[in-house]
């Protein structure tokens, strides 16, 4: 990590961090990282495993990269709820976790667990730094994945310095919002964490300070949109949003790109056991990339797509390897549509396929004719289970304006009629006065086990 280390110091004036209307140079930054490492120095030994409790801050980052300086396997988690925070440290099998008060680090001594896991004694042996992120597997238990964050942090290397300003929208323990802030920080840009995430916070920031780029979700995106936040600021500095961690309907982007005309829009691709890819979307009202990483190979199989990474994980800590071949490919679990041109799309997920009758039907072809109507505002689709057909269509909607569902059923059926057979139309039509989405701004879908 010195490299970066290096950088900091070379951008020493440079603002940093804007957290809390407050402006953090990278020479305070530099400074931060140096103070809490000689505390963390005295109290943890290399290669013990120590969770930050919290979400992006200052400090929180100084925290994180004096811990990587220490050779520690960090654990980032942002949750509030304690019983997931509990889960996730002994899913961990952390030594230490740590909260920041007031700028002030307090430990807390975790551990007792009775075997060291093989991949956590490699990294020892390697004397490289780990990063550990979480997944859900179907029954809900935190799967623990692990990655060598010395050989994630080094993926950054090559690139340039840019005088830009990034909001940091997706949070610190997302792959996502990892990679945009070692991203940000090998270019020695100016990050701006909010508080808070919502549509009038984010669009008030981005008038504020100026704000250049913005990684977000098209479930966010949609909210900002629905929202008309973005009217009630000045959004003009935007050249650039950047969308990923759930499909995007092609109606909603042509949607976004009349709103935001002058903003370019690009597709990302990545997931937590392989990191994220260097993409390149065909337009920004185009929904089909092509992966061009260096460090990244990719194959269709199936139609999933299968992806093979130098900055992939070592492996789970509770979990077996299934999703891996033997010669290394993840399976994504991402379904693709591959064009004649070597653009992809991805199309939606495996598990969330729904099976009418025998005829495969993807939720995202049937919101992004959703998102068309008028009298739709948001909407999600789901499967959900059918004595005759197996499983039936079944679509939530946030409507533009007051309609009784029987009404509102009647003209959905009208408008997909002749764009999309008729197995695909909803037969259930659920009216929402919201669309639930998960904290990660990604939409909630009921998916049956099979």
């Amino acid at each position: 990590m010195n490299w970066l280390i290096e950088r900091m110091m070379q951008n020493g004036a440079r603002t940093a961090v804007i957290f809390k209307e407050e402006e953090y140079t990278y020479q305070k930054m530099y400074d931060l990282i140096r103070r809490y490492y000689k505390n963390v120095a005295r109290q943890l030994k290399q290669g013990e495993i120590i969770a930050i409790v919290s979400d992006y801050s200052f400090e929180a980052i100084a925290l994180f990269f004096a811990l990587v300086e220490n050779k520690n396997i960090v654990v980032p988690i942002t949750t509030k709820v304690e019983s997931d925070i509990s889960n996730k440290i002994k899913a961990s099998d952390c030594d230490y976790s740590i909260k920041i008060e007031d700028g002030e680090l307090c430990l807390l001594k975790q551990g007792g667990r009775t075997e060291v896991h093989p991949l956590i004694i490699q990294l020892r042996k390697e004397g490289n730094a780990g990063l550990i992120l979480f997944s859900s597997g179907s029954t809900g238990v935190p799967k623990a994945m692990i990655h060598n964050l010395d050989n994630l942090i080094d993926s950054f290397r090559e690139k340039k310095g840019k005088k830009l300003t990034f909001l940091i929208f997706l949070m610190f323990d997302h792959i996502g919002g990892l990679n945009t802030l070692l991203n940000c920080l090998a270019m020695g840009v100016t990050m701006v964490f909010p508080q808070g995430r919502t549509p009038e916070r984010v669009c008030g920031l981005i008038e504020k300070y100026k704000v250049n780029i913005l990684p977000a979700s098209p479930t966010f995106l949609n909210l900002v949109l629905i929202s008309e936040a973005y009217l009630k600021y000045d959004m003009s500095s935007l050249r650039m949003i950047t969308y990923g961690t759930e499909a995007m309907p092609d109606s909603l982007l042509l949607k976004l790109k009349e709103s935001f005309p002058k903003v370019k829009f690009l597709q990302t691709f990545g997931t937590s056991e392989t990191g994220i890819m260097q993409t390149s979307s065909k337009s920004s009202t185009s929904t089909f990339i092509k992966i061009d990483d260096p460090n990244t190979e990719y194959k269709i199989v199936n139609g999933e797509l299968w992806i093979k990474s130098k900055t992939q994980i070592m492996g789970y800590l509770n979990s077996g390897m299934e999703r891996f071949t033997v010669d290394g490919w993840f399976k994504t679990g991402d379904l693709v549509e591959q064009a004649e041109d070597g653009y992809i799309k991805i199309i939606g997920r495996n598990q969330e396929m729904i099976n009418v009758g025998g005829e495969k039907v993807l939720p995202s072809e049937v919101e992004s004719v959703l998102f068309r109507m008028q009298e739709i505002k948001d909407c999600v689709v789901y499967g959900e289970t059918n004595p005759i057909t197996g499983q039936m269509v079944v679509a939530e909607v946030l409507l533009n304006g007051q309609l009784k569902t029987n009404e509102i059923k009647k003209r959905i059926m009208a408008f997909c009629t002749g764009k999309l057979e008729r197995y695909k139309i909803p037969v259930k039509v659920i009216v929402k006065p919201e669309i639930e989405f998960s904290e990660r701004f990604k939409k909630v879908r009921n998916i049956l086990i099979q």
